[in-house]
């Protein structure tokens, strides 16, 4: 494994704590996204192999030390009525593996929204979990890995993250980035700090994408997410 110049803290585990090693479900999936961010191809993009790098050396480095699990309670959102679905079109593709990873694991995840209040168009038609970051379950302060589930026909306002690196990487249904491509299961997209992105899902399917953040631990910490006022939306003809 590459040195990435984080430390590695092996830390004692007591009788009371769960350790990753302790939780099997979340040892698999985390395996999955290692192998994602292994073998996929750059396609010719130095950014884009850069980031892979990034992740798949903090998450070895993150898996080797063990550590912490803090259970979260289980919360669903309406949304999530439409993960069955999700995992039954995962199960056709390339990606089978790290949706049947996910569907073991499924009673166990924290669905949220990220906002203190929802828009109301968004309220049912979409809602994120994270596996492993700050706050859990998998505690790590250099990475974050979560899923991002989408009903169809759903707009994710145009937004943009401020000093966070993120990629998705698609797991079922098809989905666009400002309407420019169409993107199947498999296709990683990167998303540099404050590039503006706004997600479109098709007609008939749920859409659900793994994502990954890396930047400083205070920003994956608490999140700032903007999003693009809609005067400057009409401008840009968005």
């Amino acid at each position: 494994m590459a040195d990435t110049g984080l430390p590695i803290v092996a830390e004692t585990s007591t009788a009371s704590e769960l350790r990753l090693s302790d939780c099997p479900n979340w040892v698999y999936l985390l395996q999955e996204f290692q192998e994602i961010y292994s073998r996929g191809s750059a396609g010719g993009s130095k950014a884009i192999r850069s980031h892979r790098k990034k992740i798949r050396e903090a998450l070895s480095q993150v898996m080797d030390c063990n550590p912490t699990v803090q259970p979260r309670q289980a919360v669903l959102k309406p949304v999530v009525a439409h993960l069955p679905r999700a995992f039954d079109l995962s199960s056709r593709g390339t990606m089978s593996g790290m949706g049947r990873a996910l569907e073991r694991a499924s009673n166990e995840l924290s669905w949220e929204y990220g906002y203190q209040r929802v828009p109301a168009h968004l309220a049912k038609k979409y809602a994120y979990c994270e596996v492993l970051g700050p706050r859990g379950p998998v505690v790590s302060e250099r990475l974050t890995l979560g899923f991002v589930l989408f009903a169809p026909r759903t707009t994710y306002p145009q937004h943009s993250h401020v000093d966070i690196e993120e990629s998705y990487i698609s797991v079922a249904g098809a989905w666009s980035e400002n309407e420019f491509a169409v993107f199947a299961p498999g296709s990683l997209i990167l998303n540099k700090p404050g590039h503006e992105h706004r997600i479109t899902t098709g007609d008939n399917d749920p859409c659900l994408l793994a994502y990954a953040w890396v930047g400083p631990s205070g920003k994956l910490t608490e999140p700032s997410m903007k999003f693009t006022k809609t005067r400057k939306r009409m401008e840009q003809g968005i």
